[in-house]
């Protein structure tokens, strides 16, 4: 059987053959019962670590390590677009899923991970989650569990490894390493590790702020790409499919019809705009007022920071404080999906932003954050808004948390929702149709996709 074979008959299985879904929503249900918790804001004052340094107007700690927070303007050619606070963390980390095959179906080493942004305290987190600070040790804590399988990560069957964009509307160029590879040697499985099936991990993604971001990104870049599938084992795959549509969208659609496209929007934006960063030190940011609490927009803004001490059992560290970045509401993340000669499609967009690794990724049809309403909704937004309201073919809606190592209860709506094609005859110049095997090829490849459509692709339903 193939390795696609392999993962279609995971992605199918919403049951275990090491745990039922029941006893994995038991174990998280224990752990959130029993494991220390207690964060509440302070003062950056209370903390030894961290502080502001008013001559450069800078939030940082005094390793110079993990990240700091620093001010950031940017202009599109030649008009001001907008300044905020934004994190600064150069170091690539570790985004990784160990997997394996279990009496005959896939498994993936999932791990009940506590953040102190979180919403619901534990969630489900990739079997490795680690910046480059927690696995050099430079918080003097424990090295990460299983990172020694990662660090020699050319002894396994790597099956996908890139550098993926993290969220560019809060962070300046951030990136993570995100791995799956399968490790059939025998090794210790520790307690806040469970074996589960990729369907059984898309049934848990149905529930709000269980599963997290950081797995919902690695997932996302499952490599579904089909050269040398045989034609009778096609066949086989395709009984496990419910929505035909999705698995001709899959094995039937041909990349290089959209991938030209694609590429030509991209690489217009990235050649034609003008765009500049300045980064300026928080205090001389206009519109935001910077004190021992944290930093607070004057105006209407989608976050402010605020600071923590924070005590979480389990930990390399168990005590500390840092800031984080706080949300003001919640955002919307939505894909219009339609079918086009017998293949769905999702309507994906040019997408700039302010802390973009190389100026713009392709994004989902809408990405609304709190203060969207704002903003005048171009004819895609207006359609979207329309069925989301009405409640209208919604075939994916879920509220998911963004990572809370760096947000505290930042959550969004995450939304999928099928049109007719007729009801959107032509889109405008940013927007693409693209099937599910066009952007399973993309994600392959650095900084093309940005986090949010990534996400919202690793909720799709077989």
């Amino acid at each position: 059987m193939s390795l696609i074979a392999k993962i279609v008959k995971s992605w199918a299985a919403e049951e275990g053959k090491v745990n039922t879904t029941s006893e994995l929503l038991d174990w998280i249900e224990d752990l959130n019962r029993n494991t220390l918790i207690n964060i509440k804001e302070c003062s950056i004052n209370d903390s030894s670590f961290w502080f502001y340094d008013d001559y450069n107007g800078e939030v940082l700690n005094r390793k110079r390590s993990f990240f700091s927070i620093k001010g950031m303007r940017r202009f599109e050619d030649g008009e001001f677009t907008g300044e905020q606070p934004i994190i600064i963390q150069p170091e690539i980390g570790y985004l990784g899923i160990i997997c394996r095959e279990i009496d005959g179906v896939l498994h993936f080493l999932m791990q009940a991970k506590i953040e102190p942004g979180n919403v619901n305290c534990v969630q489900i987190s990739p079997t490795i989650q680690a910046t480059k600070s927690n696995f050099t040790r430079a918080h003097g804590g424990k090295l990460p569990t299983y990172f020694e399988l990662f660090e020699h990560s050319d002894r396994y069957e790597v099956i996908y490894d890139q550098i993926q964009s993290e969220q560019a509307a809060r962070f300046y160029k951030k990136r993570n390493r995100n791995m799956i590879m399968i490790v059939n040697e025998d090794f210790e499985i520790y307690p806040n590790f469970r074996w589960m099936t990729l369907g059984q991990i898309k049934k848990l993604m149905e529930i709000d702020n269980l599963v997290n971001m950081d797995t919902r990104t690695v997932l996302s870049g499952i490599p579904m790409l089909t050269y040398g599938v045989s034609a009778e084992e096609k066949r086989e795959i395709k009984k496990y499919f419910k929505d035909e549509t999705l698995f001709r969208s899959i094995f039937e659609a041909d990349p290089q019809e959209t991938l030209p496209w694609i590429y030509q929007k991209l690489n217009n934006y990235k050649m034609f705009r003008d765009v500049k960063l300045a980064t300026v030190p928080l205090n001389q940011l206009v519109d935001w007022k910077v004190d021992d609490r944290g930093i607070t927009c004057k105006k209407q803004a989608d976050f402010m920071v605020r600071y923590y001490d924070i005590e979480i059992a389990g930990r390399e560290v168990q005590h500390w404080s840092q800031p984080l970045f706080k949300a003001i509401g919640m955002a919307t993340f939505g894909l219009l999906s339609c079918i086009i000669d017998g293949k769905r499609q999702y309507l994906v967009k040019v997408k700039p932003e302010i802390g973009s690794f190389d100026k713009a990724e392709l994004g989902p049809s809408v990405q609304w954050e709190p203060s969207h309403y704002l903003y005048n909704d171009d004819e895609v937004e207006k359609l979207f808004r329309e069925k989301y309201e009405n409640g209208q073919r919604i075939m994916v809606k879920v509220i998911l948390s963004e990572e809370g190592g760096r947000f505290y209860h930042e959550q969004n709506n995450n939304v999928i929702i099928d049109i007719d094609r007729n009801e959107l005859p032509s889109v405008p110049k940013d927007y693409i149709w693209a099937d599910y095997a066009t952007l399973n090829y993309l994600v392959q490849v650095n900084n093309c996709l940005n986090i949010q459509l990534r996400n919202l692709l690793s909720l799709i339903k077989i």
